[in-house]
């Protein structure tokens, strides 16, 4: 492809004094190239098939071939080549007659975008030599036989990931002949965690199982005292997922040039999973009210999320941060970066990034809805890539923070990350992207502040270690919680942990020193808070203790305050006042039960049935207060699924969902959602209404087409009840 062929081209383009070809964005248009390219003019009796010609080119492309079953891209539903770079591929191509080395010539040609070039690497030619190099474009034969020639490609490691088009080109004396366009030849090219020079390189082999082909994962959910899980199916093998992402890549306008770095890849891709500011993937909604959509609840895995913004281009409607997490995660593992999804409990939403959360409370010792901005999550997920960071010092490798939950912006865009999770343990905010946002939402700390009439603020309690107190992940080859908090911070109150704090404070995070607010907290007496299992529809007690660990009598008046909150924290209704005076005696402890009604919550409950106490209780003695806070998730009932009789790919098979209303009401539009990654295609069923105590039973028929070990996953949702979730493992067996 030399500069020629695409005279006519550049005649038709727009005037821009600014850069000679428009800029290259997307990996689906194509140019137009000429199978003759001659040198000059062609004699008259110039005849193109008195040279070698292509006849045909087989690419090995079938999942159980050599290519497929070298690059671990067996599993992916797609028909063309798919391969990993900087590792060999194979290729044959049939001639019209046998090849001869001393006379003939003929090289291939690896061509992305409109607008190709050498230098971008958007242009490939590779000539057929000796040897293969290690990590660089090349070809050489390995097996010749009557008219063919067998190839194996080397790619480099440093290539663009993408969807690349194929010619060979043969050499004659008047120019260059070309194959026609055919896109059976077309070749995905993605990352390779495989490969020792590729930037995403991970050693542990079934490390890469997990973090890479493993196509169902676990959101951890709920909160610190009590850890939900449920299964998310990534998806990234199914159907028209691939092409899905690489035109996320097109939509975030990622110049194809730099599409060969994961760190400018996850830059991006954080800011078009959400809608905020491009249009992107998902429309975040945390108001409880999901009309003309899905509510973020419902949804069951990636797959159905990125089809249908692939086909409509407009956002889908709704998400929620593990949403947003689990299509990131989808994304990343589709294009070869190994990725996982992190839960961090109690996090952080500091509105003005200086490691404090802010709760207001008036002079009698309630909390100041007015004034209390900040708020904890009870849980947030983000993601975690794996990659080197050549732009940073040695060290910050590894696990990269990436977050597509719009929170901040970053750069003006609703982004977040690449944040190198070392850089964040040890205080070194300053290296990019966004570690400070990070390192606040795990290491900030509360101050519980009482304004006085006169408007003087008095720290009342300063809790050091709620925020980011458990951060996990799911585990390597099984479905139970690793708790990772230790990659992210050192001990609380270890020396380490002071160095980095004061580290990151060097770097510019903002800590306001106690020397400007006066703190004298009530050490001698102690306050908890129990909550007894509490499950969807029932009553349930909650119970408040005092320890008195001083010589002295005192009198406690405590105010607890039960309010229904988003799982952000932010409270959407104040459900239950109580309040009582405690006597305290001496060097004793003593509880108090508070009764919760289910008629007091049912009726304003929101989709994660969870609640949020305040207690804070005034020494009358002293005037000193006491104040926590806890979370409480309700337990929802789950669905049951089964299967009847033997599952055998490629014959009939049958699955049943069965869910028995516990409410004391009638559930109304409810809509059931059941796949299975690799087995079965999301299914939606509507039913009107289920009284309460009655049972729904749902049979679904479908062809499981591969034996292994596959997860069922279903979902419920309704007007008054959502987050109802139930999965089964199943083997397929082999027909």
């Amino acid at each position: 492809m030399s500069e020629t062929t695409s005279t006519n081209e550049e005649n038709k383009l727009p005037l821009n004094g600014r850069r000679a070809i428009p800029p290259n964005y997307s990996n689906d248009e194509e140019n137009e190239v000429p199978e003759m390219e001659a040198f000059g003019l062609i004699p008259r009796g110039f005849n193109p098939r008195d040279y070698l010609r292509v006849v045909d080119i087989y690419m090995f492309k079938e999942p159980q071939e050599i290519n497929k079953q070298e690059h671990h891209t067996d599993k992916y539903y797609n028909p063309k080549l798919i391969v990993r770079r900087g590792q060999a591929f194979q290729i044959q191509i049939d001639f019209n007659r046998p090849y001869k080395p001393e006379t003939d010539q003929f090289w291939l040609e690896f061509l992305m975008g409109r607008y190709p070039q050498q230098n971008k690497g958007t242009y490939i030619p590779i000539l057929v030599g000796n040897v293969l190099k290690p990590g660089q474009w090349g070809a050489k034969i390995i097996h010749r036989e009557n008219n063919s020639v067998r190839l194996s490609v080397m790619s480099s490691t440093s290539c663009i990931i993408g969807k690349f088009r194929l010619y060979v080109a043969v050499l004659t004396p008047y120019g260059i002949l070309r194959t026609r366009r055919n896109s059976a030849t077309d070749t995905y090219i993605l990352f390779n965690p495989w490969c020792q020079l590729d930037a995403v390189y991970m050693d542990d082999e079934k490390e890469r199982e997990e973090y890479v082909l493993n196509d169902v994962g676990i959101v951890f959910h709920g909160n610190v005292e009590d850890v939900k899980s449920r299964s998310w199916s990534y998806g990234q093998f199914e159907e028209n997922i691939l092409d899905a992402c690489l035109f996320l890549m097109d939509k975030a306008e990622l110049e194809l040039s730099g599409r060969g770095n994961p760190i400018k890849i996850c830059r991006v891709a954080s800011a078009v999973i959400n809608s905020r500011d491009d249009n992107g993937v998902i429309a975040g909604s945390w108001n409880n009210s999901y009309d003309y959509g899905v509510a973020p609840s419902a949804w069951t895995g990636s797959v159905d999320i990125l089809l249908e913004y692939y086909s409509s281009k407009q956002p889908v409607r709704y998400g929620q941060c593990w949403v947003f997490a689990g299509v990131f995660n989808t994304f990343l593992r589709c294009l070869g970066i190994p990725a996982r999804l992190i839960t961090n409990y109690s996090s952080a939403h500091d509105n003005n990034a200086n490691l404090r959360l802010d709760f207001f409370l008036d002079d009698e010792g309630k909390v100041d809805t007015r004034l209390t901005k900040d708020s904890v999550w009870n849980y947030h997920c983000w993601n975690e890539a794996w990659m080197t960071r050549p732009d940073l010092p040695v060290g910050f490798g590894g696990w990269q923070v990436v977050d597509g939950t719009p929170q901040e912006t970053s750069d003006g865009m609703y982004r977040c990350g690449p944040a190198s999770v070392q850089a964040i343990k040890h205080g070194h905010v300053c290296f990019q992207f966004d570690a400070p946002f990070v390192y606040a939402e795990v290491n900030s700390d509360i101050f519980y502040t009482r304004v006085e009439k006169n408007g003087t603020q008095v720290v009342e309690k300063i809790d050091t270690t709620r925020i980011g107190q458990l951060i996990v992940t799911k585990e390597v080859g099984g479905d139970r919680m690793v708790d990772i908090t230790e990659e992210y911070k050192f001990r609380e109150g270890s020396d380490e942990e002071r160095l980095a704090l004061e580290t990151a404070v060097m770097y510019g995070v903002k800590k306001q020193s106690m020397q400007d607010t006066t703190y004298q907290p009530q050490t001698d007496v102690e306050m908890d808070f129990q909550a007894q299992k509490a499950v969807l529809g029932n009553d349930f007690k909650v119970t408040i203790t005092f320890r008195n660990k001083s010589r002295n009598s005192y009198t406690a008046t405590t105010y607890l305050s039960g309010n229904i909150v988003f799982y952000t924290g932010v409270t959407k209704s104040e459900f239950k006042k109580h309040s009582f005076s405690a006597k305290l005696e001496p060097s004793s402890s003593s509880s108090f039960d508070v009764v919760i009604k289910s008629s007091e919550y049912m009726g304003e409950l929101l989709e994660q049935a969870s609640f949020h106490f305040f207690v804070t209780a005034r020494i009358n003695e002293t005037g000193k207060i006491l104040a926590l806070q806890r979370a409480i998730m309700l337990d929802i009932p789950t669905l049951r699924i089964k299967t009847k009789g033997d599952l055998v790919a490629g014959k009939e098979a049958s699955v049943i969902v069965e869910f028995t209303n516990p409410l004391k009401q009638t559930l109304e539009n409810v809509m059931l959602r059941l796949e299975g990654p690799g087995m079965l295609r999301t299914i939606k069923k509507q039913f009107g209404r289920i009284p309460m105590n009655s049972t729904l039973t749902w049979e679904v028929k479908f062809f499981p087409m591969r034996p292994g070990l596959r997860k069922l996953i279903a979902s419920l949702n309704s007007d008054a009840l959502r987050h109802v979730y139930g999965e089964l493992n199943v083997q397929i067996q082999k027909p």
